[in-house]
């Protein structure tokens, strides 16, 4: 397996912090839903939707609160385990996004939409983004979709993310500049990139 930059580039103790981060906005009644809430506007109801690098389950735990079918995904066992804690409900399941096999772990079925929030992209190891991108691809049902969202001064821009898309199968449908639909312009510093498979 490459080694995620979600390890390399993140000292000691980030996991422990980013989960304590998001609980203590919990507590105080911040809005984490806002990514979740443009998905559930997106699809029927009752969908099967993957939380692809989950993180501590803050997306695909609200998915799951307005009854669609979730599962989640993330290469750091100490965030499956605090999706685990605090969203009961999916299905969450430690796997690395580059080497991505659901049916392995029985979960054959395929997904109406995967989000990919949070910067993940930027996180996987460099050189696997399209290996991820293919397995979103496979992952998906007729008809369904992959919606992704990273700062562009990461490391990832948008050019590169639509070339790694259509070198895994993946056209780009729409581009936003935050999650709650303000319309794409050069200088947005945030990108949210709705993919869908390629005909044939």
């Amino acid at each position: 397996m490459s080694t995620p930059r979600w390890f390399t580039d993140t000292k000691e103790g980030h996991s422990e912090w980013y989960i304590e981060r998001f609980r203590s906005m919990a507590r105080e009644g911040a809005d984490l839903a806002g990514e979740g809430r443009l998905v559930d506007a997106m699809v029927g109801r009752g969908a099967r939707i993957l939380d692809a690098g989950c993180g501590p389950g803050r997306i695909g735990g609200y998915l799951h609160s307005v009854g669609h079918d979730v599962v989640g995904v993330d290469v750091d066992p100490k965030l499956i385990a605090a999706a685990e804690a605090d969203h009961p409900g999916p299905r969450w399941i430690v796997q690395d996004l580059a080497e991505m096999d659901l049916a392995a772990h029985g979960e054959a079925e395929p997904f109406d939409a995967i989000v990919c929030a949070g910067n993940v992209l930027v996180f996987v190891a460099e050189g696997t983004e399209v290996s991820v991108l293919e397995n979103f691809r496979r992952h998906l049902a007729p008809g369904g979709f992959a919606i992704v969202g990273f700062h562009v001064d990461r490391g990832l821009s948008p050019e590169a993310l639509d070339a790694f898309a259509a070198e895994a199968g993946l056209r780009t449908d729409i581009r936003l500049a935050t999650w709650d639909v303000k319309p794409w312009h050069d200088g947005a510093d945030f990108a949210v990139t709705v993919l869908r498979p390629t005909a044939g």
